[in-house]
């Protein structure tokens, strides 16, 4: 997979590589091609096979569990930024929420099973909600087998207190919270809160909204903190009890809890963060390197291995060195890149292996707000960006690149892994790979078409056959394209486009960076002093929520609308998703974003931690199949694992 922003929504770098040596054909149909490496022996069964996937799972050893020091890879550029479990826009990242934070503070429900997008009810921290009073009200309960390190509970306090941190921290920046955006979902449609009992929640809503879209996207994203232990300022650690009916003192609260999360340096040993409800604590934690060791938290009351084991994560520079070390056997858990794949079958004696596509979308972002050259009033034309969908080989992709390890993505809901949500649009290319077509599309509106050129606007204006609002006579197709150095297939797939853009007269300049850097500075509600500085950007792309809308990523004012797309049908239907109770609104939702092409939706690699790679797992290590099938989804759940010998 690629690294991507997780939807409901965290970043994660998007995983491909641009593939050199693209098929020759004009046209492709979806595909999905899959491979199935030898089984290794277990007691059982292997997990059932799924569409697509590559290698397979063995089941779950029986006998006997031994705990142990389990090494698990990370790719280059993954080190978590941020600890405090309110996330900010800048440090939302699969490796910082899903990886790190996760580990010690569980959100209320756990929304990843293997590689389907449901609910795990046993890792969730409540039951699911109960709605009343026309979808305007909903009660949840938090479950009594969850308690803190230190002994207390979890209860409806720690619901509350979070969230009057959380109201505390976007008031100062709107960017304090990732998930946030304003006037809708959490805080802003909750009219009022309270905590009737230790175990209870209740939200009355100002109005009526989807309750499969608000429990899924907006209700799990909720991260209960303990407030009997953070309830304290900067004046000496004393103690504020009023943070509820105080926002100025919840934002001392919330300004001292976020001055400690900066200190990354002090990560293992500030004894705030050794208070947590998840199944691990923090004991090491390298600044330099993004590396750091879990330890389990004997005080979990969640599920688990019968002997839970601690879990090194070990940063590497380069998939290149990583790779090395699987070759060497010097990793537990780790990953073949897809560069390296025609080399996988030379570790089956000693690894398991499994790969299987993430269930979200990689992608080119385009900025619509970069007024470079009038990009803007350029790439805002739907007949544009028809026709560069149309310049993109996503069949020889998969082959050249992936080497048939994923699937075609039409869209930001994919047809693998499978969903009730995905419209019929995403199930065949509505673009497919054509340079006639994207040749004729722009001669149609007015373009001068130059092969191996660069083309021009002869035709201005706004009526049929011309150039549309805001593109002048001689207006030229040219601009920058950034793309993340890793993994290696993001590039490969750039580059290719570049080239198939070429040779209808599009010039896109290219350049490297990396993925944190990218989504620190090409982000424009979170860097406006940068958004003249890109015009596109392939960082990665996202990983959707359980209920996939993009409400957040493709509405106006989504806090993660990386390039500032503004399309007021979009946002009627995705607010339709979003407070409408129909069935299908979010599958409508999805159908008019894969025809309007928001930013250039690319084929689907199989993910392993979070970029294009297949997972791999020494053979001596075991746990149910879901915890390995999960690191596909950007999904970390260690505490199933365990060592057989």
């Amino acid at each position: 997979m690629r690294k991507r922003i997780v939807c409901s929504l965290a970043l994660v770098a998007a995983g491909l590589t641009a593939l050199a040596a693209c098929s020759s054909s004009s046209s492709s149909s979806s595909s999905t091609t899959s491979t199935t490496s030898p089984s290794p022996t277990s007691t059982s069964s292997a997990a059932a096979a799924l569409p697509g996937q590559y290698g397979s799972v063995p089941a779950e050893a029986t006998g006997t569990q031994t705990a142990g020091t389990i090494t698990v890879a990370a790719p280059p550029n993954s080190a978590p930024t941020w600890i405090l479990p309110i996330v900010t826009g800048a440090a939302n990242s699969v490796y910082t929420v899903p990886e790190f934070d996760y580990q010690m503070y569980r959100p209320l429900y756990w929304l990843v099973n293997g590689v389907q997008p449901k609910e795990t009810p046993a890792m969730s921290l409540a039951n699911d909600p109960v709605w009343s009073n026309g979808d305007k009200t909903v009660t949840f309960t938090l479950k009594s087998n969850y308690k803190w390190s230190n002994g207390d509970p979890v209860t409806s306090q720690d619901v509350l207190f979070w969230w009057y941190l959380m109201k505390a921290a976007i008031k100062e920046s709107p960017a304090n919270w990732a998930y946030y955006t304003p006037g809708l979902g959490i805080p802003d449609q909750v009219k009022s809160i309270s905590a009737p009992n230790a175990s209870t929640v209740v939200m009355n809503l100002t109005a009526a909204v989807n309750p499969t879209w608000f429990w899924e996207d907006s209700l799990g994203a909720i991260q209960p903190m303990p407030s009997q232990s953070w309830d304290i300022d900067a004046t000496g650690g004393k103690a504020i009890t009023d943070w509820a009916t105080n926002p100025a003192d919840a934002t001392k609260i919330y300004n001292y809890l976020s001055d400690q999360a900066k200190s990354l340096s002090t990560y293992a040993t500030n004894p705030l963060w050794q208070v947590v409800d998840g199944p691990y604590k923090l004991s090491s934690f390298t600044t330099s390197t993004g590396a750091f060791t879990m330890v389990p938290n004997t005080s979990y009351g969640g599920p688990g291995a019968t002997t839970e084991s601690t879990w090194e994560s070990v940063p590497f520079t380069s998939d290149a060195a990583e790779f090395n070390a699987v070759k060497a056997g010097s990793i537990d858990i780790g990953y073949v890149p897809l560069t390296d794949l025609p080399q996988a079958s030379s570790l089956t004696s000693s690894y398991n292996e499994f790969g299987y596509g993430d269930f979200g979308w990689s992608y080119v972002a385009y900025n619509f707000k970069d007024t470079t050259d009038d990009f803007n009033n350029i790439i805002d034309k739907l007949y544009i960006r028809q026709a560069l969908a149309h310049l993109e080989d996503e069949a020889g992709y998969i082959h050249a690149f992936f080497y048939g390890a994923g699937a075609e993505g039409f869209g930001p809901v994919p047809a693998i892994p499978e969903s009730p949500f995905t419209p019929s649009n995403a199930l065949t290319d509505p673009y497919p790979f054509s340079t006639a077509d994207a040749a004729a599309i722009l001669k149609a509106n007015g373009w001068s078409v130059v092969p191996n050129g660069t083309d021009t606007c002869i035709k201005p204006g706004t009526g049929a056959g011309e150039c549309g609002a805001g593109i002048a006579a001689g207006q030229k197709l040219e601009w920058g394209v950034i793309y993340n150095t890793s993994p290696a297939v993001i590039g490969e797939q750039v580059q290719d486009w570049a080239s198939q853009a070429r040779t209808v007269g599009i010039t896109m300049n290219l350049s490297s960076s990396n993925f944190d850097y990218m989504i620190v500075n090409y982000n424009d509600p979170s860097s406006p002093k940068t958004i003249d500085k890109w015009a596109m950007e392939d960082f990665g792309g996202f990983t959707d929520s359980t209920y996939p809308t993009t409400f957040g990523v493709f509405n106006s004012t989504g806090s993660s609308n990386l390039g500032g797309y503004a399309d007021p049908e979009a946002d009627k239907l995705i607010t339709a998703s979003i407070s409408s109770s129909n069935p299908d609104a979010v599958t409508a939702e999805a159908s008019y974003l894969t025809t309007q092409q928001p930013g250039l939706f690319q084929p689907g690699p199989d993910d392993a931690f979070g970029t294009a790679a297949i997972l791999v797992w020494k053979k001596d290590i075991s746990g149910t199949p879901e915890s390995f099938q999960d690191l596909t989804q950007a999904s970390w759940t260690p505490e199933y694992w365990f060592l057989t010998s």
